[in-house]
């Protein structure tokens, strides 16, 4: 019987590059010159951390950092989870944007109520942070990979893990 899965995983060698890439552009950035403006990542806990004087300079960060992110990575801006700003001495803030992997429970009960709803002949079930899809034929199994891909806008999730 075909199925497979329903993943979401971060590309973590595609992200350490596009960070890299944007804390070079902002290192080389005029006006960031003399200013706390700076970009870590903690890859043991998957936390990107922005430095910045103010709001503003942490919105002009992101604008560097997220079309670093999308062009290694499509798509992998909205696994981001944006913390709330937080100040720092004087008039310092920082932004943890922690990185979302996996299809977390509420969204794979989402992805299985949305494949039965649609009578498809396949039958979804969850598999840890995976939603794995089996199905008779392998048109019924593109006919699910395509409406996931076209309901579900808001997190990247990858059909993978094919199996005949």
């Amino acid at each position: 019987m075909p199925s497979f899965d329903f993943t979401s995983e971060a590309d973590m060698v595609a992200l350490k590059n596009a960070i890299d890439v944007a804390v070079r552009q902002i290192d080389n950035r005029y006006d960031f010159k003399g200013t706390s403006a700076k970009v870590e990542f903690n890859e043991k806990d998957k936390v990107i951390t922005l430095h910045g004087d103010s709001d503003f300079q942490l919105d002009q960060i992101k604008d560097i950092l997220f079309p670093a992110m999308e062009k290694k990575e499509v798509e992998s801006t909205k696994r981001l989870d944006h913390q709330s700003v937080q100040k720092i001495s004087g008039n310092k803030v920082k932004q943890d944007l922690k990185i979302k992997m996996g299809i977390e429970t509420e969204l794979a009960k989402k992805l299985v109520k949305m494949i039965k709803d649609a009578k498809l002949k396949v039958q979804a079930s969850i598999q840890g942070d995976a939603v794995r899809v089996q199905g008779a034929k392998r048109d019924d199994l593109q006919d699910c990979i395509a409406l996931i891909r076209k309901e579900v806008t808001d997190f990247p999730i990858k059909a993978g893990n094919f199996r005949d």
